[in-house]
């Protein structure tokens, strides 16, 4: 009986996937909506001593969007206030709802990744996750790459789309 080979782990194309990147790190949302006066308007002691007395430690580790969804007029630092808040406690936090803080988050791993690990190598960006990935981050990944790698290719290992390709000399 002949042996099963694994050609693509064999072929030493180096694989990312950028949902496994952060998977680690849950991701929560604040509302600013349900601590207007009225509906309308953000009333300084008011909010002050809601942030005061606010369970800050649920946010411990996790990827925080702070937004409000009712259509009023929040001062800047409100969310100022927020941050000061998360910071120290959050992985991160950022303006906008999860998948905001989820592009950020993959913003940061991939101006944080080692290229000395992919330089000179065939590297492959895994296309598929359980959320979107925006093009932003695809376009930023493939700015941040391209200058180091041999070639860069979307998809699957056993079926990719090339993108960029070291141009052979002479």
């Amino acid at each position: 009986m002949d042996e099963i080979v694994n050609r693509v782990q064999e072929s030493g194309i180096v694989s990312i996937n950028l949902e496994e990147a952060i998977a680690h790190i849950p991701l929560a949302e604040i509302d600013l909506a349900p601590y207007l006066w009225q509906g309308v308007v953000l009333k300084e002691a008011d909010f002050r001593s809601w942030v005061k007395t606010h369970d800050w430690s649920q946010y411990q580790g996790k990827g925080v969007g702070v937004f409000c969804s009712a259509d009023a007029i929040i001062p800047m630092w409100a969310f100022m206030l927020v941050s000061s808040q998360l910071s120290g406690i959050a992985h991160i936090s950022s303006f906008g709802h999860a998948e905001d803080v989820r592009e950020q988050l993959l913003l940061q791993h991939i101006n944080n990744t080692n290229i000395s690990d992919i330089r000179d190598q065939r590297v492959v960006v895994k296309g598929c996750s359980t959320f979107e990935v925006s093009p932003l981050v695809f376009m930023h990944l493939t700015q941040r790459f391209q200058p180091h790698v041999k070639s860069l290719m979307f998809g699957e290992p056993c079926s990719t789309v090339p993108i960029y390709k070291v141009p052979r000399k002479g």
